[in-house]
């Protein structure tokens, strides 16, 4: 069995083991990390060897360190780290380039269908009938997009709403409500097998899935790096947030929202933004809690979308395609019978 995982902001840990009686053997770690001093590489091999094979995570990041001669030093990887290659290697884990990642980026949509378009996709990824795919978002009108869970009158000045004309949408994963309006944001969707995110906590997954978008922002000279949960921040403040929605055969829905020339006194109108909420972020005012890509970059939104794009592509490989027929005739359906209707928009009231 073999395992990979590439440590967020860190460096890449392998592990090539076997299963033997329900016990791993013949346990081989290696990696691009740095380990000090020579010996401790053996030691964590035989530390591992013979554990049960379906030994959590906090198990087996408990005997790596339990098994690290005195002043050990890692750099770039950690106990868990190990543990969660293992688990891994176990699972049966895929890695990026065992998939033929495709391309989406059509002309702009209404917000409803963008909605639609997310649960069609992740289906069509479960069932097999598309690869996974990488799709970026273009907004055919402003809207309020609310996390799965969030109450609609404690998020939305709906007044406010209605007089600026910002629609208000609600999405299948959770998280927190995004403003967005068109060439104001850069928002894109991760559809892939839950073998993707294999062994990975849900926490974890967060930032081993937006690895490469930290690799691609530093392209773009924008030190960033992964805020647990769900947040992409630089020393300027939040660019970004994620969510997440699991399908039941695991495959995953993830989609990123990033600030591009974010309008914060609009934004102020339209949400309801909580002074605890504040207070809990160590934040002075709500216009300061994103700053904008643009102001960072320097750059147009489509130069940093291509470079996005680009970095995806040299990292994973990536193929161009398009929505299909049956794709989009599914999303206009869901839209009508779902994402369009009160009981969905207002399912929290």
């Amino acid at each position: 069995m073999h395992g990979e995982y590439k440590v967020p902001g860190g460096k890449l840990v392998v592990v090539d083991l076997d299963v033997d009686a329900g016990r791993l053997a013949r346990v081989r770690l290696s990696g691009d990390f740095f380990l000090e001093p020579d010996e401790a590489l053996e030691a964590l091999d035989a530390a591992l060897t013979g554990l049960p094979a379906d030994s959590d995570a906090a198990a087996l990041a408990a005997r790596v360190r339990s098994a690290l001669p005195p002043g050990a030093v890692l750099l770039g990887f950690t106990p868990e780290a190990v543990a969660t290659t293992v688990r891994r290697a176990v699972g049966g884990a895929t890695g990026w380039l065992d998939h033929d990642w495709q391309f989406v980026h059509t002309g702009p949509q209404a917000p409803q269908t963008h909605m639609a378009l997310d649960e069609v996709l992740a289906r069509e990824v479960a069932a097999g009938r598309r690869p996974p795919t990488l799709r970026v978002w273009e907004w055919a009108s402003p809207a309020v997009v609310l996390g799965s869970f969030q109450s609609l009158v404690n998020e939305v000045d709906g007044e406010a709403a209605r007089r600026l004309g910002v629609e208000v949408v609600r999405r299948i994963s959770g998280g927190g409500a995004m403003f967005v309006e068109p060439g104001n944001t850069i928002t894109y969707s991760l559809y892939a097998p839950g073998s993707l995110v294999e062994g990975l906590s849900f926490t974890e997954s967060y930032a081993f899935l937006d690895d490469w978008v930290l690799v691609a922002l530093g392209d773009l000279g924008v030190k960033a790096w992964h805020q647990p949960i769900n947040d992409i921040a630089t020393d300027q403040g939040k660019i970004a947030g994620a969510a997440q929605k699991r399908l039941a055969d695991g495959t995953v829905l993830h989609h990123v929202t990033m600030s591009y020339d974010i309008d914060a006194a609009k934004m102020l109108q339209v949400l309801r933004i909580g002074r605890e909420k504040l207070s809990g972020k160590g934040l002075a005012s709500a216009a300061k809690r994103v700053d904008p890509l643009r102001r960072q970059t320097g750059l147009p939104r489509e130069e940093v979308i291509d470079s996005m794009v680009a970095t995806f592509r040299r990292q994973y490989g990536l193929t161009g395609s398009a929505l299909t027929d049956a794709e989009l005739d599914a999303a206009e359906e869901l839209v009508r019978g779902k994402f369009a209707t009160p009981e969905w928009v207002a399912r929290i009231p």
